[in-house]
């Protein structure tokens, strides 16, 4: 399954739900919004309990009170529904990252800012509560970050950064979580390497999926191979996701082949 939405105004109020294995394409109607935002994100999760699908949507107003709004659709119920960030900090988001949240250990994550501030914004599918998972204490130490982005890495959580040092050296830090939720279990690799317009993806073996100067690249960390792919047209794209077949939305009456 896969999510499509989009930042741009005029089309910020519709998203599509489409599987591509069997060609549906199901739209679906988010709630207007009234006012000028500062972020707006979408995350696309399955509910394994109840073999549903929800998508998260979440809108940073900047400074503006309220500063954020959360927002569930559920596909068997075909509806939309409020959520409430409970916690002050977390309800107090300026921006989050302009990427789309992952999914990870039944959770959608995200990398949430307010004033100086940088934390891991964790949805439960399961309970519909929102949680912080903190950074590794010394993440900015001697380290400006570029490009940031959130993967599975080996099967763990992981912040993937690329950025420079105090020396002006371009740096690849992957941050691991080896034991989830537990902010002292943050291990950090890092490797010097050349300038990174953007990350799309990790692959299972712990290649990371990179656009560089040479092109769209695989990157292995481990040994520093480099993979060049023949794609072209790279900068059209902002993110990559792994798919995995499925029968869902094929007796759904609303839905329309895709082509």
């Amino acid at each position: 399954m896969v999510c499509i939405a989009s930042d741009d105004e005029d089309y910020i109020e519709i998203l599509y739900l489409w599987n591509p294995s069997i060609r549906k394409l199901k739209m679906l109607a988010a709630t207007p919004l009234t006012r000028r935002f500062a972020s707006l994100t979408h995350g696309l999760a399955y509910h394994s309990q109840n073999n549903d699908f929800k998508i998260l949507r979440l809108v940073c107003y900047g400074e503006n009170e309220p500063t954020v709004e959360a927002e569930v659709y559920t596909l068997s119920t075909d509806s939309w529904r409020k959520v409430v960030l409970s916690e002050p900090d977390i309800g107090s988001i300026e921006e989050m990252l302009q990427s789309p949240f992952l999914f990870f250990n039944g959770a959608l994550h995200n990398l949430a800012y307010y004033g100086d501030q940088c934390f891991i914004l964790s949805f439960d599918v399961n309970d519909e509560r929102f949680w912080k998972i903190m950074l590794p204490q010394n993440y900015y130490v001697g380290f400006t970050p570029v490009v940031e982005r959130l993967e599975v890495f080996k099967g763990l959580l992981a912040l993937i950064a690329f950025g420079i040092d105090l020396n002006g050296i371009g740096k690849c830090h992957i941050w691991v979580m080896r034991e989830y939720g537990v902010v002292e279990s943050w291990t950090k690799k890092s490797v010097s390497m050349d300038w990174v317009r953007n990350i799309y993806g990790c692959t299972n073996n712990g290649e990371l999926l990179i656009q560089n100067a040479t092109g769209l690249v695989l990157f292995d960390p481990e040994s520093l191979n480099e993979n060049v792919l023949a794609i072209e047209g790279v900068n059209w794209v902002n993110y990559t996701a792994n798919s995995m077949e499925s029968l869902v939305l094929l007796n759904d009456v609303s839905s329309v082949n895709d082509d």
